[in-house]
């Protein structure tokens, strides 16, 4: 028997990227599977070709209106829901490299963030326990970042609203404990994963292989994470492999947190 066999799952930011990679990856391991995101085009494509289990419905994480509605469908549809995976996010960059340092970044870019990346999983969590409460197990994940484990100068919005997420994580697990349910709630942190939020960053042409080297120069593995490399923890939490697991953090960074890979002749 495949993993997740007849699992119902909804992943949010399932149009490219992680979130379309553990769809996918649910979806082989037998999940039935809900992409949603506001990329209805990209969305519905990646849907189709994942297969009849697969399907896609339009929703922005930051609209309670939105969350209820495909929750009530995947329940009129499948009457129940097992796993819910809180990827849909943003850096605050899609639109181009502006200041986002504690000094300069605008309360409205502040805002802007932490509406995608934190009110969006307060809300998905929020209706999962509310789902998958009658039935008294589930799984929640959450995807935070590396960057919600230490300070990020450049980038304040996002770190914040990472590290919030990696919390709240927590909280959830313990509260659904607390209840009495069998629903668990961990979080992952990848980092230096190659998705297409580091387009901005990496640019185009001559200058994309030199940019690519510099951003995982100070990752001992020295080299991107792949959006399968993370699907492949988030379809362990699905799993009942992990039932004893929640309000845990998983990283997966290419060992940037363990520390610096210097040689002994580095360090003399």
């Amino acid at each position: 028997m495949r993993r997740l066999e007849d699992k119902v799952t909804l992943v949010t930011g399932a149009a490219r990227g992680i979130g379309e990679a553990i769809a996918r990856a649910f979806a082989k391991e037998g999940a039935h599977v809900v992409l949603s995101d506001i990329r209805d085009k990209e969305g519905r494509a990646a849907a189709q070709s994942m297969g009849p289990n697969a399907s896609y419905s339009h929703l922005d994480v930051r609209v309670e209106l939105d969350w209820k509605r495909v929750m009530v469908q995947i329940l009129l549809d499948h009457g129940r829901l097992d796993v819910l995976v809180n990827n849909a996010g943003v850096t605050g960059f899609e639109d181009g490299m502006r200041l986002h340092d504690p000094e300069h970044v605008s309360l409205e870019d502040w805002h802007a963030v932490h509406r995608t990346n934190l009110d969006g999983v307060f809300l998905g969590c929020r209706q999962a326990i509310r789902a998958m409460r009658d039935q008294g197990t589930g799984s929640i994940i959450n995807i935070s970042s590396r960057s919600g484990l230490v300070g990020i100068p450049a980038a304040a919005a996002y770190a914040s609203s990472k590290a919030a997420v990696r919390n709240h994580s927590k909280t959830v697990a313990l509260y659904c404990a607390e209840q009495g349910l069998a629903i668990r709630c961990n979080s992952i942190h990848p980092a230096a994963i190659l998705t297409p939020m580091w387009e901005p960053m990496l640019g185009r042409g001559p200058e994309r292989e030199a940019n690519m080297r510099a951003c995982v120069r100070d990752t001992p593995m020295q080299r991107f994470g792949t959006p399968e490399e993370v699907a492949a923890l988030a379809v362990m939490l699905a799993s009942d492999e992990a039932a004893y697991m929640t309000g845990t953090e998983l990283n997966i960074d290419g060992g940037i947190l363990a520390g610096s890979a210097a040689t002994l002749s580095q360090e003399n």
